[in-house]
Order: structure tokens, then C-alpha cells, then sequence
């Protein structure tokens, strides 16, 4: 599963925003597809170039991301290589390509998990959901100060009152001096 990372959220949900307008989706075109639309997110390639960069190379995202080089020169794997740096696995590639991340599924209600890779709305379900885990996990990360981290350990504070407790202590003390009533 991806490293949790506020890039990959904010592009996932991106994607999914983009997707759930009239954009061309065709996920048999590798600029069009699944990874293809997260791909135009993050890079700024159209999805003509997007293509073009994965057909240099024989096979589909998935296959792709098996042969993935860091140093091979081709645009693909430079655009791989953006997708990994934003917290996604070579697996998380694939996965995506195909619905099939059973952390994501099992999030979806069972009537839903039956995902179809191929369309729309159902992409936007499991990128949104995907986005929604990551970003889960990511908070759960998050480390507050504890009240006395912020403030002092209880017994290094002076002892709070408040201006009416003040106020009220000091005039009966002033009364019990002078024997006089209090209106």
C-alpha cells in the first residue's frame, strides 16, 4: 500500500474530481485510462503524450510498472518515477489500473466491491476511497503535544482563579475585618 503522503491525496482526489465532469475516459488509451487521468494530475502531460510516453514500451500500466528503471531514459518510467516519489508502490500502479486493492475494496460497502476497471464511476468510487484511507492514515500519524507539553505539568501552575472568585474573597476578607454587612 502507497506511504501516505498529502500529494498523493490532493491528486487522487483531483483525478476524481476531473473524472466525474465530461473529461474523455477510454481506458484502453494509456493517457485516458485509470493511472493515465492520476498520471495528467500530477505531470501536466496531456493525455496524447501521456500515451504516447507509455507505448514506447510494450505493455499496459501495469506491466509498466513491473519493468520500471529508474535510469532507462524512457518518458514512462519518469513519469512512474513521480507517481513512487508522491508515496505509490509499483504495486499501487497495477492495482489502480485493475480496482483491486483489497485495503480499498474493503472500505466500499459489499454490494459495492464488485468494481468494473473499466468504468468511470466506478474509478472515481476507488480513487476517492483510496484518497479517504491514505489520508486516514496519514492524521493517525499525527503526534499533538499533551496538555502539559503545551502548558506545564499541573503542579508547576499557579493556582488559576478566576476575576469573580478574586474579587468575592478579597471583599469578605475586607468585611471580616470591619464587621460591617455586606449589600
Amino acid at each position: 500500500m502507497a506511504r501516505p503522503t498529502l500529494e498523493l491525496v490532493q491528486a487522487l482526489r483531483t483525478t476524481a474530481k476531473r473524472l466525474r465532469t465530461e473529461v474523455e475516459y477510454y481506458w484502453s488509451h494509456q493517457g485516458s485510462c485509470n493511472c493515465g487521468h492520476l498520471a495528467q494530475t500530477i505531470t501536466q502531460f496531456s493525455k496524447v503524450e501521456i500515451h504516447r510516453f507509455a507505448i514506447e514500451r510494450y505493455g499496459d500500466w501495469e506491466d509498466h510498472a513491473e519493468d520500471y528503471c529508474p535510469t532507462s531514459g524512457h518518458h514512462i518510467d519518469s513519469i512512474i518515477t513521480t507517481m513512487l516519489e508522491m508515496g505509490m508502490t509499483r504495486e499501487d500502479i497495477g492495482r489502480l489500473e485493475r480496482l483491486s486493492d483489497n485495503a480499498v475494496l474493503m472500505r466500499l460497502a459489499p454490494e459495492r466491491r464488485a468494481l468494473q476497471y473499466n468504468r468511470r464511476d466506478d474509478v472515481v468510487l476507488y480513487m476517492e476511497t483510496w484518497a479517504d484511507l491514505l489520508e486516514e492514515q496519514l492524521l493517525s500519524d499525527i503526534q499533538l503535544p499533551s496538555a502539559e507539553q503545551l502548558f506545564g505539568a499541573p503542579s508547576s501552575r499557579p493556582q488559576e482563579q478566576t476575576f469573580g472568585q478574586n474579587f468575592f474573597s478579597t471583599a469578605s476578607e475586607q468585611h471580616a475585618t470591619r464587621l460591617e454587612p455586606i449589600l
